[in-house]
């Protein structure tokens, strides 16, 4: 470019995707020539083995329940004779309940640990937004409340997640055509691109970011299947409830309120 068709320097320039070499435009889709091609194509076969795998377990196991006049259980757990009434019944009685029902009760702090970690790891533009939407959820305070706004913040979060998907893959370098940010009259410089994770020849976004945000949507959306979960009688009664106990109880009287033994005050 001339020097009024761009303000940027001749070392950025060199590491340009457009100026840096020729460029094929089969890699724009995905393609690019490989040896040796099993090498090039592991990746997707091993996804094809997990999803085979996946698939034969679950027909397995709608046979096995056919065949032998069983029904589906409840909850998809691995201990199924483990109830909340044996959380207090041992270690090893612990120990399976929670791993039966950990994001049964701790599935909503998972989510807001998630979300600082993405946060954390991002820190640009969608990072904030990242914190604008935690501040909101954490705003309603109560359970329930919660669950009614969850809906739109796995909605938002699906949205983001492909939007930010396009942004990294861009347009295609071959009709040599670069970003209108990177002009002669346009004031951005690579860090301001940078930080509003803009598509870009020269500082392209990061795709790892996308493995926070994608994380982060797994645990949102498996958080939605608790608060549905939570509604049903036939779960509440296996996994317990997660109702909110009223904070101003005094701590001492605080036994006739929760149906679990008291170890603390029980002298």
């Amino acid at each position: 470019p001339g020097e009024n068709e761009t303000k940027v320097n001749l070392e950025e320039l060199k590491t340009s995707v457009l100026y840096s070499g020729p460029v094929d435009p089969a890699e724009w889709v995905g393609l690019r020539k490989s040896y040796p091609l099993l090498v090039y194509l592991r990746n997707n076969l091993l996804m094809l083995a997990i999803l085979a795998f996946e698939v034969t377990i679950y027909r397995h196991q709608e046979y096995y329940r056919c065949r032998n006049n069983l029904t589906t259980p409840v909850t998809k757990t691995i201990f199924h004779d483990i109830t909340r009434a044996h959380l207090d019944d041992g270690l090893v009685n612990c120990v399976k309940y929670f791993i039966n029902y950990f994001f049964y009760k701790f599935g909503l702090e998972t989510c807001f640990l998630l979300s600082v970690n993405v946060i954390g790891q991002r820190m640009d533009f969608y990072a904030m937004i990242h914190a604008f939407w935690l501040i909101a959820v954490l705003y309603r305070r109560r359970r329930k409340a919660i669950a009614e706004i969850w809906p739109k913040y796995c909605c938002f979060l699906a949205c983001i997640i492909t939007f930010q998907y396009f942004l990294c893959i861009g347009i295609p370098p071959a009709p040599c055509k670069d970003y209108p940010w990177r002009s002669g009259n346009a004031n951005f410089n690579s860090n301001i691109i940078k930080w509003l994770y803009f598509p870009d020849f020269i500082v392209r976004p990061n795709p790892v970011f996308l493995v926070y945000d994608f994380m982060l949507l797994l645990c949102a959306s498996l958080q939605r299947q608790t608060f549905e979960d939570e509604n049903k009688a036939a779960v509440r009664i296996i996994a317990g409830d997660n109702v909110e106990i009223c904070m101003n109880l005094d701590a001492a009287s605080f036994s006739q309120h929760n149906p679990v033994p008291d170890f603390i005050h029980c002298r």
